[in-house]
């Protein structure tokens, strides 16, 4: 897979290490199987602000469970119940996270505003914190010990390079979760790099993410007034398959780009069609598999990492990887 980064070797290595280690919500929990007392008494909770039944979160999940299962540690995944971006019943779950005193504590930060207060009384309460998927930017500021994902604007930077050497000049940013602080960077950085090739520019737009066929309309409209758009970047599967849909609709597949972040089975397909460039991936798996290795470390040997930022993306699936990438979906874990 072509990256944008170099994959930090520790990555590995906690793999192996893995490999070797013996109500508002919707929540799902993982018992231990360990034959280690130390280890089967650990309890970790992972908050975030999407739900396991979605399918880019459904990958993290896998990679939570099977962490658990390999560490020999408890797991309890939990999420705002409602479809919708819900910074408060986030707060309220991390809350009573804090509450009930587990070994340690995973996080999405999409809003540091709203969840920040949350996070810090989890970090003075004297309970481990890593965050994952979106909080790069402020996770060390809230007390976090690292933060396993990529830096959103950095991947928006490549994925706007990688549309304006495709002949992209005008592009709409399709934003499915308005608020969501990573989602926010990600536009931004999908602007500075789509102005750095020729001057492209970028309009942003915000749809719904629990109404697709209104987000699609939405889409429809924005480029019916606007005939110059030739492009457009999507900021995950919500949004890219009614882009998919809008561009169907107005015969105008293959004449607008489009590219996206992260992975779906429909975009997958979509890109194998030609009717995608490419995906920009985060390797979600892996964000959620890595913070249950780290926690468990960290609980039995006091180990911590350097690294501000574990990164597991940005990197590209194209035409010339997507078969590979879908078979492996069928595992669950891409």
């Amino acid at each position: 897979m072509h990256k944008l980064f170099k994959l930090v070797p520790l990555m590995i290595l906690l793999i192996i290490l893995a490999a070797c280690g013996g109500g508002s919500s919707n929540s799902t929990q993982t018992q231990s199987t360990s034959s280690n007392p130390s280890r089967a008494n650990l309890k970790f909770y992972v908050i975030t602000h999407g739900q396991a039944s979605d399918p880019f979160w459904s990958v993290v999940k896998k990679g939570v469970d099977q962490a658990g299962k390999d560490m020999g540690v408890q797991v309890v995944y939990e999420a705002p119940a409602s479809a919708t971006f819900d910074v408060v019943a986030m707060a309220h779950l991390i809350d009573s996270a804090v509450a009930a005193h587990p070994a340690g504590l995973v996080v999405s930060i999409p809003d540091p505003n709203g969840l920040g207060p949350s996070i810090k009384a989890a970090v003075a309460a004297g309970i481990p914190v890593i965050s994952i998927n979106s909080g790069s930017d402020v996770a060390r500021s809230l007390g976090v010990l690292v933060h396993i994902g990529q830096t959103e604007e950095q991947a928006g930077i490549g994925g706007g390079q990688k549309m304006g050497t495709a002949g992209v000049k005008h592009a709409l940013c399709v934003n499915q979760e308005v608020g969501n602080a990573a989602l926010t960077l990600r536009c931004k950085g999908f602007e500075e790099g789509l102005s750095q090739t020729d001057g492209g520019t970028v309009k942003v737009i915000g749809v719904n993410l629990s109404n697709p066929t209104q987000t699609q309309q939405t889409i429809e409209a924005a480029l019916q007034h606007d005939p110059s758009i030739d492009g457009i970047m999507t900021l995950g599967p919500t949004g890219a398959t009614p882009a998919l849909k809008a561009l169907q609709d107005l015969n105008k597949t293959g004449q607008i780009k489009l590219a996206t972040f992260d992975l779906s089975s429909d975009v997958l397909q979509a890109i194998k069609n030609g009717q995608m460039l490419f995906a920009i991936d985060q390797q979600q798996y892996l964000q959620g598999y890595l913070p249950i290795v780290l926690l468990t470390l960290y609980k039995t040997n006091l180990n911590t990492i350097a690294n501000d930022v574990l990164q597991t993306g940005p990197g590209f699936v194209t035409s010339a990887n997507v078969t590979q990438v879908i078979q492996l979906t069928a595992q669950g874990t891409r």
